[in-house]
């Protein structure tokens, strides 16, 4: 690697952070395989122990790296990829690189919607919704953890729903409630993993996550369904395109 310019307006340690990204994009180190220590960046680069610390860091933090206790530091999975241009399925884009999809139905109950999820999906004051609560899972690591609320009154077994792995949502709509969904409106949101997510996702708390809240919609315009997901930030992003 060539040597950093300390004499440079760009910091040190965002420097050596593109060093070490230059490293695992050109090959040189590999998805799994273990980088040098703090140490060793240190006396490689003539670099203080704080400027190769906060390197790491930020890159653990993006994600590009992960830590383990007592063992060092390695390179990370490359993110999965998924453009905002158009509607998505997220199955279908795994499936587009190369992984496996997994859902993992961790509980279907009819359930009192707050006013934020009956407002989204149109209902009246004493309508109930029926969630469905799933894991989604990649070469089965968690990736998503989901929960889905949709108007009861749309859902005439939810036994049905149990089915949702085998086939995709959408298609289950179509396919046993006769329901075409043909678009949506989606938001974003950087947020922190919390304690209570940290077991379904194996991840630590605190670690960058985005919340994505999502409102599909049949044919006629009507909401069908509500979404609220925990995405993890170390293993997707989302990207646009602009013309």
């Amino acid at each position: 690697m060539e040597p950093l310019k300390h004499d440079s307006v760009i910091p040190l340690y965002h420097q050596l952070m593109e060093r070490i990204k230059g490293s695992i994009e050109k090959g040189h180190w590999t998805p799994g395989d273990k980088i040098p220590s703090e140490n060793q960046l240190m006396d490689q680069f003539g670099v203080s122990r704080n400027t190769s610390k906060k390197a790491i860091e930020e890159l653990v933090q993006e994600g590009i790296l992960y830590r383990i206790q007592g063992k060092g530091t390695f390179v990370a999975k490359p993110k999965l990829q998924q453009s905002l241009m158009g509607f998505y399925s997220f199955s279908k884009v795994l499936k587009e690189n190369g992984l496996n999809p997994k859902d993992i139905i961790l509980k279907i109950e009819e359930v009192t919607p707050t006013s934020k999820i009956r407002e989204a999906l149109q209902l009246r004051e004493d309508e109930h919704v029926i969630e469905m609560k799933r894991l989604r899972c990649a070469n089965n690591e968690p990736y998503i953890l989901e929960s889905s609320f949709i108007p009861k009154h749309v859902v005439s077994d939810p036994e049905q729903l149990k089915k949702v792995g085998e086939i995709s949502l959408y298609d289950l709509f179509s396919q046993q409630f006769n329901i075409v969904v043909t678009s949506a409106k989606e938001a974003f949101e950087p947020v922190l993993i919390r304690a209570d997510e940290t077991e379904y996702l194996q991840t630590e708390e605190g670690r960058p996550a985005l919340l994505l809240e999502r409102t599909a919609y049949d044919i006629t315009g009507k909401p069908v369904e509500f979404c609220i997901s925990i995405v993890r930030g170390d293993r997707c992003r989302f990207y646009t395109e602009l013309t």
